[in-house]
Formats: C-alpha cells, structure tokens, sequence
C-alpha cells in the first residue's frame, strides 16, 4: 500500500488573461505536516479552492487523486464527504451559536427525527478533551477568545472523519501561547494519521512543525522537499526568486521636530464602563520617525491608535498636539484632514471596498482633491492613481482590476496607496504586514524608509516583534492598556520588550 494519501496531479487553472496555476503536482504522504509556501499571489489559494471544492471538477486542468482514487469533487460537500476539511484565516463560525451548535452545524444526529442534543454536547466534550481543551460546549462562540475559536474549527473538522486537514494561516491572530498549543494540537494530530496542509509566512512555525515543504512561484511548484533539507533564507529565496540579504531593510532616520503629542490618552471600554482599554498613555512622535507599539493581544494597541484617528466608540479623555497645537478630532474625517491617517489591522473589513476596483479605490477618500464644484474631474481620476500603481508596484494587469481578486500584499498596497494621496503627516500603521509574504513584506518595508525620508511620521503597531525591531527607531510597549516600557532602538532585543508586554517593571 502506497504511503501517499492524496496526489494533485498536473493542476493548472486559468483565470481571464492569467494562469494561476501552471502544470502543479503535490503529493502528501500518510500522517505528514505539509507546508505549503509561497508569495501572496503564487497559486497557493487557488490549488487549497480546487482542493476543497469551491472550484468544481471541469474548471481545471489536472486530477485530485486520493487513497489512489480520481476524485471529481463538484462543490464543498463532496471534497468534506470524501474526508478534507479546510479552516481559513477567515473563520467561519456562528459566534451566536454554541460550540457544540457550531460543530455540528449542517451534520446534526437525530433521534425519533429530532435533533439529539445530549448527542451533540456529549460528543463536542469528547472531541474537545481529545484536542485538550477545557472549554464547556454549551459556551456561545462571541465569548470565545480568537486562538479557541481557531481550535474549535479543529474540532469541528475532527468530528468530519477528517483525513486531510488545511489550515490556511492558522497562527496570524494567535498570541505565541495560543499558537504553542496548536503546534503540540497538529502533533498530535499527525501522531493519529491526520495528514496536514499547512499554510503560512512565519516560517519559524513551518520549521517546527512542517515534515515536508512545497514552495509555489508565479503559480508553478520550484521545490518540495523535506523541511530538514531546507532553511528559511533557501525558502525565501525560492518564494521571491532572489536572494534577500537582509529582513529588515532599516536605515538610520534623522528625526525632525515633533510632530505629534499625546498627552495622558486614556479610553474606556464601550461595552463595560469604566473599565479602561488604553489608561493614561502619554507619547509623542518626530517627523521622519517610525514609532513601534508593541503588546500582547487586548494590551489597548488598536484602540489607541483608533482613539488619536477619532474612530473610537467609547468614552475618551485626554489631549493631542499637532506641530504644537491642540487638535480636537472626534470622526476620521477630522482625522484625515489635520493629516492623520489610520489604516486598520483588517484590510478588507475597514480598508478597502472588494467590490471596487483599484483605481476606484485609491480615489474613494481624495474625491474632493479631483473634484471642482462638485464633479470629478475623470482625467484625474483616471490619472492620478496610476502613479501610485506605478510607485507600489501593484502587481495588476489593469488598474481596474477588482480589488477582491488581488493577493493580500497587493491588496495592502492600495490601502496605503489611496492614504498617500491624501497627504499624511502622521501614517498609523496597524499591522501592515499581517497575512502577507516575505517579499511583499519587504517592499513595504521599503516604502515605510522612503516616507520616512519625506517627514512622515510613522507609528508602527505589530505583534511581530522582529519587525518592531527590525525597522523602528523607538518603541512603545503596552499591558493592558498602561505604557509599561520605552525603548530607543539600540541593543534592545525581544526578551527586553516581552518582560514589559506582560507586566513586568525595570
């Protein structure tokens, strides 16, 4: 009997005017964790959607092969009937459900015809204590934090007779101890037979835990291989077709005068009054500076970044100065026009309308720079947000290409793209490299230097703190909402800023 559980022979898919994926083969072993790497764009998503369904038999080129059989699967239901379970990075529960609702959401038992109920929460405790995880089936999804709702779409696919089980960036909202746990899960897991696809850009997590690396470029496959074989800088390079000599492309900023003060910020939770989110943060920021917050997750990062932008719902207490004058912003639209600009740590939710296309996109907010007595000058339009294409490197065939079918770095790129057409003093950044890979990493990195050079000052919130590292001149660090550390950037290293991100004093 082959060791081989499940063959994609010769995939290639064609989208209008692109091939997506070009002559892919993939083969997974029985009981192996395999990686799967590859810039945003590469092919990745597209082979896990052929995979699983979503794009049905017919609609490609090539076979899906599993325990030796040609599979024809013509939508979701089949490819989780013949035992593949896939969990993106967007999940997919019903957070007004309970967990064991959720798990057996669609795939209910019955008893005299009715749903059995004491079936479905005695079976999601089994599952769950097999999973190791302490939680009461009867608990709603919306009170689970974002790391147990991850391990509740494991448990879900587990009741499924999952043989095949891809996790599509499985770790990106997981604080590091929530993500230990998945790894010893997915151990487990391979221990017991499952076979794992495993997607994702922190390639530290695919060396610990992948068997097996498979890298996609330009929708072909350059490599698979056992992961002891490879190391990250040989993965980078094949993912970008180059050799990056460096991470973090951090040159030495001359910060200006300050152009930016917060002074003794403080916000309270909507939803529980009283109870401070971000509790007396003082701060400021120099022209030509990038600023690092650093934190754990619910440490108040993004909402004190939402409370300078004035998109906090909450009550808010406390002054900002901008180039020395009190500024008083209670919406984003006075936000933008005093020249601060947020973009949010979900791209998609609060960055960008899918629907639209890039350059639609791009002009949303600058309207009125393009607009004389209230028409839009359509020369303009059309012109202006070339120049920002051009100057991204937005990889598009068109700029009316919809926003939906780009990769995430290049759907990132249009975010910052139509902010820099507004003319920022101030760039908060949350997040800005979440979800996407080393290469476009690397050109925003590039990006963030070169605005820098201009007198924009950058606030950088990441919970990557190579990153914070790599490229801030200062860092901030939060726990639970105080300011518990700031360091100038020079011989601080990741143990300095985690001893203050969980509380601890000098």
């Amino acid at each position: 009997m082959s060791d081989d559980i499940l063959e994609m022979r010769n995939i290639t898919k064609k989208f209008p005017g692109v091939r997506v994926l070009d002559d892919v083969s993939f083969r997974l072993k029985r009981g192996e964790i395999h990686a799967l790497c590859g810039e945003n764009g590469a092919g990745k998503s597209t082979l896990i959607k052929i995979l699983s369904g979503i794009y049905p038999h017919g609609s490609f080129d090539g076979e899906i092969v599993l325990e030796g059989e040609v599979q024809k699967f013509r939508n979701i239901k089949e490819s989780e009937q013949a035992g593949i379970s896939t969990i993106y990075q967007e999940l997919t529960l019903v957070k007004y459900m309970t967990i064991g609702e959720n798990i057996f959401l669609g795939n209910e038992p019955l008893k005299n015809r009715v749903i059995d109920w004491n079936r479905v929460y005695t079976e999601t405790k089994k599952v769950l204590t097999e999973l190791g995880l302490d939680l009461n089936p009867r608990t709603k999804v919306m009170n689970l934090g974002i790391g147990h709702q991850q391990l509740v779409e494991i448990a879900k696919a587990m009741t499924k007779n999952t043989r095949v089980l891809v996790l599509d960036e499985p770790t990106a909202a997981l604080t590091g101890g929530e993500s230990d746990h998945l790894m010893r899960i997915l151990d487990q897991l391979r221990k017991n037979g499952v076979t794992c696809i495993y997607i994702s850009h922190k390639l530290n997590e695919v060396f610990k835990i992948a068997d097996t690396i498979t890298v996609l470029r330009d929708g072909k496959a350059v490599c698979s291989e056992p992961a002891i074989q490879l190391t990250e800088n040989k993965v980078i390079s094949l993912m970008v077709g180059r050799e990056l000599s460096q991470r973090f492309p951090k040159v030495e900023h001359i910060p200006g005068e300050k152009v930016l003060e917060v002074r003794h910020l403080t916000l309270e939770d909507p939803e529980l009054p009283g109870k401070k989110k971000v509790d007396d943060v003082s701060f400021s920021l120099r022209q030509g500076e990038i600023l690092g917050i650093a934190g754990l997750m619910g440490a108040g990062r993004t909402e004190l970044a939402q409370g300078i932008f004035g998109v906090y719902e909450g009550k808010r207490s406390g002054e900002v100065y901008l180039h020395g004058e009190k500024v008083s912003i209670r919406n984003p639209r006075e936000g933008i026009e005093k020249g601060i600009i947020y973009l949010s740590e979900d791209r998609k939710r609060f960055g960008l309308v899918l629907g639209m296309n890039i350059k639609e996109n791009i002009v949303l907010p600058n309207l009125e720079a393009i607009s004389k007595w209230g028409i839009i000058n359509n020369s303009q339009k059309n012109k202006e947000p070339l120049k920002y294409v051009r100057d991204l490197k937005i990889k598009t065939p068109s700029p009316e290409q919809l926003v939906g079918n780009l990769s995430g770095g290049n759907q990132q790129k249009v975010v910052i793209a139509k902010w820099l057409m507004a003319n920022p003093k101030v760039l908060i950044l949350d997040e800005p490299t979440r979800g996407i890979d080393v290469g476009a990493k690397y050109d925003i990195y590039l990006l963030m230097n070169q605005l820098v050079e201009q007198g924009i000052g950058i606030i950088m919130i990441s919970s990557e703190l190579p990153e914070i590292l790599g490229m801030c001149d200062r860092i901030l660090v939060l726990n639970e909402g105080k300011l518990t550390g700031e360091f100038v950037n020079e011989g601080v290293d990741q143990e300095m800023i985690m001893h203050r991100a969980t509380g601890g004093l000098q």
